[in-house]
């Protein structure tokens, strides 16, 4: 049995891990090694949904699994495609029997090719919100315990805070740039205003009205016209006169 002690290290690792700029693919292969290590199976995968609600695959413990996990997502089939699509714990899929595996036929022949015989999955979601899922493998026949099923689930959450922590900082960072361009072209506007108000003899509440009317026709955006006084490749001829 897993120490309850190295199953804490391993959540404060993963925790750890979250307060820095981290590398989120190489987050949850990393996850899904410790799955391996802490939890009576063989193999791991990891799926999640991206902005498109696709499901893609994101981390596998080895190359046969990330093999088995790619068939999974090119058939829509699978324990693991359907707890994303439901958000439903699958557990104790019995590849070897086809009462089990309705519905999984294909997928379940190449997991059993890959030398499975059970797998599970466990979803990664937040209250309503299913961000993907954890899929789990076993060589040899039988339950996946109580215990077993609860370190899963913890370290199933923990991958769910990782994307959503991601998908917040990616957000932000977009928010951020947009931020910055809006006031970049409010300090090229500005600019122009001056040059233009100077050129013209107008004030600039009149030099920018003068501007507006001036690109909207034109279909320019301000920030371009008022690039174009900037770099002097401005020769139209605009003022107070030309329309509201």
């Amino acid at each position: 049995m897993t120490s309850q002690q190295r199953v804490l290290d391993i959540l404060v690792e993963a925790v750890d891990t979250l307060t820095d700029d981290f590398d989120l693919i190489e987050f949850l292969h990393r996850l899904s090694t410790r799955c391996v290590e802490l939890l009576d199976i063989d193999a791991v995968g990891v799926m999640i949904a991206d902005q498109h609600a696709e499901l893609q695959l994101i981390a596998a413990s080895d190359e046969n699994t990330r093999l088995l996990e790619l068939f999974a997502l090119q058939h829509a089939q699978g324990p693991c495609v359907r707890c994303c699509q439901t958000g439903q714990t699958q557990l104790d899929i019995d590849l070897t029997s086809a009462p089990a595996t309705l519905g999984f036929g294909p997928f379940a022949a190449r997991a059993r090719d890959a030398g499975f015989t059970v797998t599970h999955a466990l979803p990664m979601k937040l209250r309503h919100q299913v961000v993907g899922a954890l899929n789990l493998f076993q060589t040899r026949p039988g339950r996946l315990s109580d215990s077993d099923i609860q370190i899963g689930q913890a370290l199933a959450d923990v991958a769910t805070i990782a994307i959503l922590q991601q998908r917040t900082i990616e957000q932000a960072h977009v928010e951020k740039a947009q931020l910055q361009a809006a006031l970049t072209s409010r300090v090229t506007i500005e600019q122009a205003k001056g040059i233009l108000s100077e050129r013209h003899g107008l004030s600039l509440d009149e030099t920018f009205d003068a501007m507006r009317v001036y690109a909207r026709p034109r279909h320019l955006r301000l920030t371009e016209l008022a690039q174009q006084v900037i770099d002097n490749d401005f020769d139209g001829e605009f003022g107070p006169t030309e329309g509201p």
